[in-house]
């Protein structure tokens, strides 16, 4: 079995489930984000590893745009056509020329929630969407439609799928907790069923990056043929299985990106290792509940990928 059907084997039960496949992101110095030196960084990085699954970075981040402060001030959102993702264009069709036929390839995607963010601040956004969120629906209607010439270009170019990260759902953040399914779910749907519609293998990421959840509700009917999500909501703990069950489809992490996997000795990330794997569906893909940060030894992300192939789960 190579990599691509072991990551496969996930989502089909007819076919064989022969080790448990595993794989960790992180993001690259910046010379490696576009062309060819993203090519080679990232075949770099999963062969060394060993890791099961290939995904693409996206480090195409929207520019800060300082003129946008106020809600009114959206209107100016400008429109990114196909020139501007030229370079992380050049590199998703240099991956999968590379290593499709051997592993799944997939797509870092951000949401247009996600894109608002990066072009002025979190706190902007999150203060348009509680006080004036009609001012920023243009621009999120803007984002999406850029975002989509991407998701299309990259089906073009042959992607087995994309892993779609979205955020705006977290405790707290919005006053009205309706602005998350009027402004923030619909430009979500718009990218992620046209992945759906169009890949094999798409992953659902719930991301914790800004803050937590007390409730995964509003993300269950989201595409995506696994999911990638923390296992903290509010005050419980879940399992893998949980998770799986919960969002009625297998599950990809347990392991936390800023755990015991950056920082601990052998045994303890092996002792961590197993506990997941026990408490986890048979089929499932063991990673992080996000990206682990760049400075994380690539010798222990590939000491845990192996733990996980050669494990043996006990009867």
């Amino acid at each position: 079995m190579n990599k691509r059907d072991a990551i496969l084997s996930v989502v089909d039960s007819s076919k064989p489930f022969s080790y448990i496949p595993a794989a960790f992101f992180l993001h690259f110095p910046d010379e490696f984000h576009a062309g060819r030196a993203a090519v080679e960084k990232h075949l770099e990085y999963f062969r060394y590893t060993g890791m099961d699954l290939l995904k693409i970075q996206y480090e195409g981040k929207y520019p800060t745009l300082p003129e946008i402060q106020s809600p009114a001030d959206w209107l100016k959102m400008p429109y990114y056509g196909r020139e501007f993702y030229e370079g992380q264009l050049e590199a998703i069709e240099g991956l999968v020329k590379t290593i499709k036929h051997e592993a799944v390839v997939v797509v870092t995607l951000y949401s247009p929630f996600m894109c608002a963010v990066h072009s002025t601040s979190d706190a902007i956004v999150s203060k348009a969407l509680n006080n004036e969120p009609e001012l920023i629906k243009k621009a999120l209607e803007t984002i999406t439609e850029s975002l989509l010439l991407f998701v299309r270009e990259c089906i073009k170019l042959g992607v087995d799928g994309f892993y779609t990260s979205t955020q705006g759902g977290e405790i707290g953040r919005f006053n009205d907790p309706t602005v998350f399914d009027k402004y923030i779910k619909p430009y979500d749907l718009v990218l992620m069923e046209e992945a759906n519609r169009e890949c094999l293998f798409n992953i659902l990421h719930v991301c914790d990056y800004h803050l937590d959840y007390d409730d995964f509700g509003k993300f269950v009917d989201y595409p995506g043929t696994v999911v990638n999500a923390p296992l903290n909501v509010g005050n419980k703990e879940l399992t893998p299985k949980e998770a799986a069950q919960f969002f009625k489809r297998p599950y990809m992490g347990g392991l936390e990106r800023k755990g015991i996997i950056t920082n601990g000795t052998p045994d303890q990330i092996r002792q961590n290792v197993e506990k997941v794997i026990e408490e986890a569906p048979e089929r499932f893909i063991l990673a992080a509940d996000c990206t682990v940060p760049s400075d994380v030894s690539w010798d222990n992300l590939k000491y845990v990928i192996d733990l996980a192939h050669n494990y043996r789960r006990s009867s």
